[in-house]
């Protein structure tokens, strides 16, 4: 069954100027349940780690990037260790990035001064004063970011979807594609063909996503390296070492060391597809 609703709240009206701050520090372990907004959002964590999910999959966001989510998408959003969230909301006829589909970008260090000033401005600010300067600069810096991906997609098929979601929720089942066939209702080859043709991956890269997803999560909230290798799936913490790697460029360690570091943040541009 969807976790979503067609029917999700709408939250909000108008915005009374082209963009809004709004400054939260929810507590670890918090979801804003799904819903919706009549416009867009970049929603970033200058600290701490969200997961926002919406129908077509899982976005990661840790310290340094921020989602974007269009306008009326439906979407939910759980925290990870201690957040300090930090959302734009933007009217649509100034949204810097085209189409339906939410898409983490990079914080550049000007984006996030941007940002944390934004939190202050004054609901009614003039169109012709310093704010209408700093929106016409974060409106720039949101569409030149590079995206990360830092992205899980889901496929539609029923089957694929029971499978993926049973994954996605415990990433550590090592079961293979054969073992999962009879329990979705599907063949092997079947399930192999719809992970590429619904989500562009093969199974096995779809499930190393899933699990790089949620490491950076339980990361984010504490763990060391060694728990969070073996609840995700690896048998050693060398192999989840060598995987993040690969996917990042760099240690887990020094991954979140340089996200929390304003003058590293762009240190390590994400992660990499191959």
């Amino acid at each position: 069954m969807s976790r979503f609703r067609q029917n999700a709240p709408l939250v909000g009206d108008a915005l009374s100027a082209p963009v809004v701050g709004v400054a939260q520090d929810p507590s670890p372990g918090f979801v804003i349940a799904a819903h919706r907004h009549p416009f867009a959002q970049l929603i970033h964590a200058a600290a701490g780690v969200m997961t926002v999910e919406t129908e077509d999959g899982i976005w990661v966001v840790p310290p340094e990037r921020a989602v974007w989510v269009p306008e009326y998408v439906i979407h939910r959003i759980r925290m990870t260790g201690s957040v300090a969230l930090r959302t734009l909301y933007l009217d649509p006829s100034i949204a810097p990035i085209a189409g339906r589909r939410c898409c983490v970008v990079q914080v550049s260090v000007l984006l996030r001064a941007a940002i944390q000033r934004a939190m202050d401005f004054a609901p009614d600010y003039s169109d012709r004063g310093p704010e209408s300067h700093l929106v016409a600069v974060i409106v720039d810096e949101i569409r030149a970011a590079p995206t990360a991906p830092l992205h899980l997609p889901m496929p539609t098929d029923p089957r694929a979807r029971r499978l993926a979601e049973a994954c996605r929720d415990d990433p550590g089942d090592r079961r293979r594609l054969r073992e999962w066939a009879p329990l979705v209702g599907a063949s092997e080859r079947t399930l192999e063909r719809l992970f590429r043709a619904e989500v562009g991956l093969t199974f096995g890269a779809w499930r190393q996503q899933a699990r790089l997803l949620r490491a950076l999560e339980r990361l984010a909230a504490g763990e060391s390296v060694t728990e969070v290798a073996l609840q995700v799936g690896f048998e050693t913490p060398s192999a989840f070492i060598a995987m993040f790697r690969r996917a990042t460029g760099t240690t887990p360690a020094r991954y979140f060391r340089a996200a929390s570091d304003p003058a590293r943040a762009n240190e390590f541009g994400g992660f990499s597809q191959g």
